[in-house]
């Protein structure tokens, strides 16, 4: 198995959610297959995630978002662990992509129509928990990882991305339950996947 620089981000704000021990589990089974491996939590970065004039102002990146590119540079596999809250990434998560994902880092807009992903030959894994059925979610409201695997990773090149979704673990997250998930994750970290 080939190894990769694998990147790791804890898209979740709270640091002692089952997300955090999820990205743990990913971590765990990545670098114990011999994968390079960095992480970064969400929950400890420090930026402004507003857009205060949007993008006709140039905000100036803080240190944690300048290491966060410079991990996407970096990295060969991207990882990125969230909870849908209202089926969408939580707000501090998209605030992170509202204020990086810019032109010249990771596309770049070429005219008629036409740009170039700068983030070519990277793949990229979504692994997301809710507390709904994901097939039922899917069913009312439709691909709610849509934004993020579409229109925010696949735009900059990203190929392929494949997502993970587990819910109803509000209602039916029993111990058993979550260590059979805590394994799969294990297991997508060992492969990279």
């Amino acid at each position: 198995m080939k190894q990769k620089k694998v990147f790791i981000l804890l898209g979740h704000p709270d640091k002692d959610s089952f997300n955090s021990t999820l990205a743990s589990e990913y971590e765990r089974g990545a670098s114990g297959a011999g994968h390079e491996v960095r992480r970064m939590n969400i929950g400890d970065m420090q930026f402004d995630p507003i857009l205060h004039h949007g993008y006709k102002v140039r905000q100036e990146l803080e240190p944690d978002l300048l290491a966060f590119q410079e991990n996407m540079r970096w990295c060969d596999h991207f990882v990125v662990l969230y909870p849908s809250w209202w089926s969408t990434m939580p707000a501090l998560l998209k605030g992170l992509f509202d204020r990086v994902w810019l032109p010249g880092f990771a596309f770049n807009f070429t005219g008629d129509f036409s740009w170039k992903k700068l983030m070519k030959g990277k793949s990229a894994r979504m692994i997301i928990t809710s507390d709904t059925i994901p097939l039922a979610q899917w069913l009312v409201f439709g691909d709610t990882t849509n934004e993020l695997r579409k229109g925010i990773l696949w735009f900059a090149g990203f190929s392929p991305i494949r997502k993970k979704q587990f819910g109803y673990l509000k209602h039916f997250g029993t111990t058993g339950r979550r260590e059979r998930i805590k394994r799969k994750v294990f297991n997508l970290g060992r492969k990279a996947k």
